[in-house]
């Protein structure tokens, strides 16, 4: 059975970190590029981060660039996210996909229209 789930979010005062998590299983993430994406209500999805199977390269969106980074556990098949000094405009649903079209990712953050499989989501919120 092919599974794609994220894991690890909750709610977190400003300033705070979490790592969330992507895993699969029935197929293997280090075949293709990976992304991280999250969407508020009543927000349009954007492109979080990406970490490329081909060369280990990752991008950020400028708004995380410092604070979020993004890796592989091969031997788990999962992606992780590491998210520090979280701030309130950092509350959304994160979700991660894989682009079945390529290992690499593009330059700039991952756009939603190139990921072809999802997970659910998992919750992230960042409030005093």
């Amino acid at each position: 059975q092919v599974q794609f789930v994220e894991s690890g979010g909750g709610s977190v005062q400003p300033g705070g970190s979490l790592r969330i998590a992507c895993a699969a299983s029935g197929f293997f993430l280090d075949y293709y590029a990976v992304g991280w994406f999250r969407q508020a209500p009543g927000k349009e999805r954007e492109g979080v981060s990406c970490s490329s199977a081909s060369d280990g390269s990752t991008v950020y969106a400028d708004s995380v660039k410092g604070r979020f980074t993004i890796s592989r556990d091969k031997a788990k098949n999962v992606v992780y996210l590491q998210m520090n000094s979280l701030e309130p405009e950092d509350t959304a649903v994160y979700y991660c996909a894989a682009n079945l079209m390529r290992r690499s990712c593009q330059r700039g953050p991952p756009l939603t229209y190139e990921y072809d499989y999802w997970g659910p989501g998992t919750q992230v919120t960042v409030s005093s």
